[in-house]
């Protein structure tokens, strides 16, 4: 007998399975050192909601399109950015500079050639506000150099791609990145 194809059931658990997976992969990758989480993709709110549970009393900075989510899901006003990905995440690093540990980037549609288009527009802007030795989480596979491939859980049943931060990456020759935010940007917690 023929293997069943997977129902839209059965590949959205696949997918917020192997999502959540890498996200409790990334706490132990990151934990005990300094800095911000990126949510880029607020969507529904589900993988913010998570995020504030694993990384408590970190400040996540939200970024998305539109604000389409329950109110006691709702960021606080200077840590939602709500327009085009690529005008926000240059207005953070203007206002945050390199301030994150992790990045959580979950921007895929249904469309790959728009996703893979976005991906390279939006992996320069998401290094700005990193921190050396910081991790990038996506549901897309984003290329940036400096940015080494790592091997996340479970990731057999759905896609998801994980990199870590080399410093200076996307810096040029012999400039290193500095830890500090710009002397603008609102207080941040660890």
């Amino acid at each position: 007998m023929p293997a069943r194809a997977l129902s839209l059931l059965d590949r959205m658990i696949d997918r917020l399975t192997v999502q959540r997976d890498s996200l409790d992969w990334a706490r132990a990758a990151v934990d005990g050192k300094a800095g911000l989480v990126l949510e880029i993709g607020l969507g529904k709110g589900r993988t913010y909601d998570h995020l504030r549970s694993l990384f408590p009393p970190r400040d996540i900075l939200v970024f998305d399109m539109w604000r389409r989510v329950p109110q006691e899901l709702v960021p606080d006003a200077d840590r939602l950015f709500t327009g085009d990905f690529q005008e926000t995440l240059a207005a953070a690093a203007g206002s945050f500079g390199r301030c994150a540990r992790l990045a959580h980037a979950d921007f895929g549609s249904t469309d790959r050639q728009h996703d893979a288009r976005q991906a390279e527009r939006l992996a320069p802007r998401i290094d700005a506000l990193m921190l050396p030795g910081g991790i990038v989480l996506s549901d897309r596979l984003m290329e940036r150099p400096g940015w080494q491939p790592l091997t996340l859980p479970n990731t057999e049943r759905w896609p998801y791609f994980a990199w870590r931060v080399d410093d200076g990456a996307g810096e040029g020759p012999g400039k290193a990145r500095t830890q500090s935010p710009a002397p603008s940007a609102p207080p941040l917690l660890p």
